[in-house]
């Protein structure tokens, strides 16, 4: 019988209450395989020396996130932000992941233009995505839900984030299909075929959608199996279109980061196994 976590990754914000060496004992002890690892406690470990932990534990990182935050107006702004880019790709390229996740930017403040926001995400990827493919890494745009539009990413479907990627190499720009913000898109599986059709799935990330919503909303991702989506249908989806990829699962909810983590990431685990695997 295949190992049912064969394709599991655990997303180092789905339990951010472990150090990274914490995590990846744990990841170990469970028999992960797959860790998505945060730009953030990444740096303050060390690039080098997460690299080294990770590639000494036998664990693959699937993904870095995050870089984006493209759609500056102010030309040092923008500068800022593309040179923040371009070190996080050569981070992504230092721990051996060939998928950078990017959420793209919200509104600049005073300004109502999503369509020139848009735009200004396609002239970062003209700078950004020749320089990622010679390190072996290939941005992943990541559509968020319509309620993060103003001021986190104004990618807000699959359609938009593929209409953007689309402009480039395959090699350079794919997209990310992530449940939570996609779930109630009625479009969304026929773009993950065109996705697929043309190599664009980059990454493939799972967290339920449950309501209420907490005050501020970012921290309302659910644990797989606690809400609305079908996990195992989106999965379905996503296998159609030619992904054999790894499946992360990535959680920002308060309520499991009060818990012990190494608890967390079994429940995950073992939740993967009921509402993911077939």
């Amino acid at each position: 019988m295949n190992d049912p976590l064969s394709r599991f990754s655990i997303n180092q914000m789905t339990v951010k209450q472990l150090s990274l060496p914490e995590l990846v004992d744990a990841c170990r002890e469970l028999g992960v395989g797959g860790v998505g690892l945060w730009r953030e406690p990444v740096q303050r470990y060390g690039v080098e020396a997460a690299a080294k932990l990770v590639r000494d534990a036998g664990l693959t990182v699937t993904t870095l996130c995050r870089g984006g935050f493209l759609t500056a107006i102010d030309p040092v702004e923008r500068a800022e932000a593309l040179g923040d880019n371009h070190a996080a790709i050569d981070e992504a390229a230092t721990l051996g992941t060939d998928t950078l996740v990017l959420v793209c930017g919200g509104l600049p403040h005073g300004s109502n233009d999503l369509h020139g926001a848009r735009e200004r995400i396609a002239d970062a990827l003209a700078v950004l995505g020749p320089y990622a493919a010679e390190r072996g890494v290939r941005l992943a745009i990541e559509p968020l839900h319509p309620m993060f539009a103003a001021d986190r990413c104004v990618v807000s479907t699959l359609t938009q984030a593929l209409d953007l990627a689309e402009r480039f190499p395959a090699e350079q720009v794919g997209v990310t299909v992530d449940t939570y913000h996609l779930w109630w898109d009625d479009r969304a599986p026929e773009q993950i075929a065109r996705a697929g059709a043309g190599g664009r799935i980059a990454t493939f990330q799972l967290a339920d959608w449950i309501t209420p919503l907490p005050a501020g909303v970012l921290n309302g991702r659910g644990q797989i199996g606690d809400g609305a989506v079908d996990m195992r249908q989106w999965t379905a989806y996503v296998d159609a279109a030619g992904y054999t990829g790894p499946i992360e699962v990535e959680v920002f909810n308060e309520e499991l980061w009060a818990r012990d983590g190494k608890e967390v990431l079994a429940e995950t685990a073992r939740r993967f196994t009921e509402h993911v695997v077939k």
